[in-house]
């Protein structure tokens, strides 16, 4: 009797156990990502990153490293802000402009750059490429961190990690306005500022 009581006992405590385990994986398997409710979290984007909300629906997080895509993101979206900028101070500054800077259109800009103009521009472009190349490849530092602080705004490690919250929002925000900007810029053929002053729907 003894035997099957603790026969009995020993069932139910290992039935208990299989429970709690298949609860357990059910629960990890159906982790969601806080970006995209409907799609699993990707194993990768922990939240250990600034800004890290889980938004991977390629699942290049599964094949490249976490610090080498967030060093791309930065370094797109730092370039988005100054192309952002740069549709809007070229459709105001250019008709004051004279030589060849003074086509409004940013595209049509591109071919009224001198030659010289372009070598300095790849030649900047190689020099910052050639001096971050290391870091970016074998996450040996914090991606797109390259100690410019001339203000010293990011002594504090809170406030740092704010600035880079910031940051990271607004160069994601630019490289959706940029792309809005060029599409507008190409189906209307106006500017920014002048579609807005102009504005007039589609259909």
């Amino acid at each position: 009797m003894a035997a099957f009581v603790s026969g009995f006992g020993l069932a139910r405590a290992s039935a208990g156990r299989s429970s709690v385990c298949s609860k357990n994986a059910h629960v990890t398997m159906m982790a969601k990502s806080k970006a995209i409710p409907f799609l699993e979290a990707p194993a990768k984007l922990d939240g250990t990153l600034v800004g890290d909300v889980g938004f991977d629906p390629l699942g290049l997080s599964a094949t490249l490293d976490v610090k080498y895509l967030r060093a791309a993101e930065l370094k797109h979206g730092r370039i988005a802000m100054l192309a952002a900028l740069g549709f809007v101070v070229q459709e105001i500054l250019a008709p004051k402009q004279s030589g060849p800077f003074t086509e409004p259109d940013p595209f049509l800009a591109i071919y009224k750059v001198p030659v010289e103009g372009w070598y300095q521009i790849i030649a900047a472009i190689s020099l910052v490429e050639l001096v971050t190349f290391k870091e970016n490849y074998d996450g040996s530092a914090e991606p797109g961190n390259f100690g410019f602080d001339p203000l010293g705004l990011g002594k504090d490690k809170s406030v740092f990690d704010k600035y880079a919250l910031s940051e990271l929002k607004n160069g994601r925000l630019a490289m959706i306005a940029w792309t809005a900007f060029a599409i507008q810029q190409i189906v209307t053929g106006k500017g920014v500022i002048k579609q807005l002053m102009e504005f007039q729907p589609l259909m």
